[in-house]
């Protein structure tokens, strides 16, 4: 550490004041003692030091069993990796894992004995658990079709890597006030969710002394949660060159100001907002030096980073396979088999989307009729147009500490559920999030279902859920709108077919659900809602 604590004087919550003795990252040289106590004489106020580890103490805390959550920047691992995920989940996390929404993956069950063995097979591989969570900033990601997107300005995955490398392990940037979050992408369809990340580099264009260059806008300040805000333009241009300058500054205006006194108001996007760009700006070019104003942003459209189905790379004779994850929750034979196919017929690569799902990159057009023939696709079918394909959902009650509610089963229920009564014609995302933290991006689903604390007509406690509408990252974004009313969990699946059925039955040809939503307003969907809590609620 090089740097001067300059918060040290100030009123500071309990977390803030632990760091300013011992860094979280210490925690490593920690494990080979504590790894030998027994787990009950682990003092609870040390738990924090386990997410600098990628671990979460999971629910029953008393169990001493672990969310372990592995980096994988930009998403993209070998085959080897691949495997050695696989195995993982198979012995150690209850043979399945977690595919994430920040291309990472995630285990549940992990004991505590098993944590030093558990690192030395991930570190083996090349992976690592350093920095996947704590006050820190966490895996940087990016277009999960970098290199391969014929969508793409330029390939940002050396400029990511380099960002990534910067941070990773650096002390002087391992203590802030919360997670920072940070993502690269040159996609023109906006696949990286620039503007709920603290810091984004998204694709723009910029003639200088009458030479056109390829380099990157920036927006700062985005975040869910239970204030969301969007992220903000800054009127810079960045060179790839500059990008890990540009970068360490804000984390820097970050950590030295950002806000330590009550953790549900220290991510960047409060001080942005106290601030304003313009004193942003200034104290950013304080750090790095002059910097050019923006350019000419090529970003268009949004993907939500989702990649689903076969198709054709910028490379001549090539595509790619987007594999649909229902959930996210993957057995790990079956990672071991998709490894196996990308051992065959691939260039020893995986990766992970945005949305909870896999694809297979770098397949040669000429093998694609054999492989679509593999058992495997049975279980997960390549042509993909179902509610399940674009639904996400978080880990819920059944291991997270936080959530009101399950997720996992609920949310495969209700999308199977919508699967049988409607065929899309326009995808509709439905996401379900058990608390209002918005893990799985409850703000920007066309459907955000959030659980909440409730109780029945006996004053019973109940699971049950908020219903929000008309969520996108399209044109800078809009978070959806929460509608008034609880939906007990027995009436979920009638609500939400209500609310689709609203959609189908009055929509325009060829008209989006958020376009939909724009057309009609809120109050159309609340009344629609009304109608169907008097109906089902009895």
């Amino acid at each position: 550490m090089t740097y001067t604590t300059k918060w040290a004087t100030e009123k500071l919550n309990k977390n803030e004041i632990a760091k300013l003795s011992k860094d979280g990252l210490t925690v490593f040289d920690d494990f080979p003692n504590i790894i030998k106590q027994p787990w009950e004489e682990i003092p609870k106020d040390y738990y924090m030091y386990f997410k600098y580890a990628g671990l979460t103490v999971q629910k029953p805390q008393s169990d001493g069993k672990f969310m372990l959550r592995v980096k994988v920047p930009a998403g993209i691992i070998t085959v080897d990796q691949a495997k050695m995920l696989a195995k993982l989940g198979a012995e150690r996390g209850g043979g399945f894992l977690d595919i994430t929404t920040r291309q990472s993956v995630q285990y549940h069950n992990i004991k505590f004995a098993e944590l030093l063995n558990t690192f030395s097979e991930i570190e083996a591989v090349g992976l690592t658990t350093r920095g996947a969570e704590g006050d820190i900033n966490r895996n940087v990601i990016g277009n999960p079709l970098a290199g391969i997107d014929r969508f793409e300005l330029f390939d940002a995955t050396p400029t990511l890597l380099k960002v990534h490398n910067f941070f990773q392990d650096n002390t002087d940037y391992s203590n802030l006030p919360r997670k920072f979050k940070i993502s690269i992408s040159t996609s023109s369809v906006n696949s990286a969710n620039a503007e709920i990340n603290d810091l984004a580099f998204l694709p723009a264009t910029k003639a200088i002394n009458g030479r056109i260059y390829k380099g990157f806008a920036i927006k700062v300040g985005g975040g869910l949660g239970a204030k969301p805000y969007l992220g903000k333009y800054l009127n810079l241009f960045i060179k790839p060159s500059q990008v890990v300058k540009v970068a360490e500054a804000v984390v820097k205006i970050y950590r030295d100001n950002g806000y330590r006194r009550s953790r549900s108001n220290a991510r960047l996007k409060f001080l942005i907002d106290d601030w304003g760009i313009d004193k942003f700006t200034d104290e950013l070019l304080e750090i790095t030096g002059p910097l050019a104003t923006s350019g000419k942003n090529l970003t268009k459209y949004w993907s939500n980073g989702l990649v689903l189905g076969i198709h054709p790379q910028r490379q001549r004779g090539y595509s790619y396979i987007g594999v649909s994850v229902p959930t996210g929750r993957i057995a790990a034979e079956d990672l071991a088999t998709f490894a196996a196919i990308a051992a065959q017929y691939g260039r020893d690569e995986i990766r992970f989307d945005h949305s909870q799902n896999l694809l297979l990159p770098f397949i040669k057009n000429t093998d694609l009729a054999e492989i679509i023939t593999h058992p495997i696709f049975d279980k997960f079918p390549i042509e993909t147009s179902r509610f399940q394909d674009f639904g996400m959902t978080c880990t819920g009650n059944e291991y997270c500490n936080l959530a009101y509610t399950s997720t996992k089963d609920i949310s495969r229920d209700l999308l199977w559920y919508l699967d049988e009564e409607f065929q899309l014609t326009q995808p509709i995302r439905i996401v379900l999030t058990g608390c209002m933290n918005a893990c799985a991006h409850r703000n920007i689903a066309d459907i955000g279902i959030q659980g909440m604390a409730a109780r029945d007509k006996n004053r019973q406690p109940i699971e049950a859920f908020s219903i929000a509408i008309g969520g996108t990252l399209l044109n800078d974004g809009h978070f959806n709108e929460t509608l008034k009313g609880k939906v007990p969990k027995a009436i979920l699946l009638p609500v939400i077919k209500d609310l689709v059925s609203f959609y189908v039955n009055d929509k325009l040809e060829n008209e989006t659900f958020f376009d939909f939503f724009n057309r009609l307003g809120l109050v159309s969907f609340q009344e629609t809602l009304l109608d169907s809590l008097t109906a089902y609620d009895n």
